[in-house]
């Protein structure tokens, strides 16, 4: 039988991994750093894939272990005698880094948000659905401005 204990050491280095990739996305998303975020957002997601997988281990050694394949249950196990002192110390700095980490990928969010709203804006702009009324350029590529229409009420 593995033990749930197997792979935790390499799912807490992995997610110390993750967490600095999130921190380093944040400071390419606070500097518009389109390159840097292009490589970060595919190690982010190789990093994410091996922790599932390490996840999957994990339940599957606690489900042969009798738990359930919860926190809770990964909890219970190491409450249980199989487990040890190094156990613990190591899934709660785990669960440490996985609540720190989705916090930094919240406000990441939020930055992407805030970028995608001001490419919106000036896409609006250049295409004429601003508030100003008006298309800065025409389909021809050229400057055009609109001219205002009046309507005349008569009676």
């Amino acid at each position: 039988m593995t033990s749930p204990a197997l792979g935790l050491e390499e799912e807490y280095q992995a997610g110390h991994a993750l967490l600095k990739l999130l921190e380093q996305e944040q400071a390419a998303l606070v500097n518009a750093d389109v390159e840097s975020l292009t490589m970060l957002t595919e190690e982010k997601a190789r990093i994410a894939a091996h922790m599932s997988q390490l996840a999957k281990n994990r339940h599957q050694a606690l489900d042969a272990a009798g738990f359930e394949t919860t926190e809770t249950g990964m909890q219970n196990w190491l409450a249980s005698p199989q487990a040890n002192t190094a156990n613990n110390k190591t899934w709660n700095e785990l669960l440490e880094i996985v609540r720190s980490a989705k916090e930094l990928n919240r406000v990441n969010g939020m930055l992407i948000s805030q970028h995608m709203a001001r490419n919106q804006s000036a896409l609006n702009v250049l295409y004429g659905n601003n508030e100003q009324g008006g298309n800065l350029y025409g389909p021809d590529g050229q400057a055009t401005t609109k001219v205002g229409s009046r309507r005349l009420v008569i009676g």
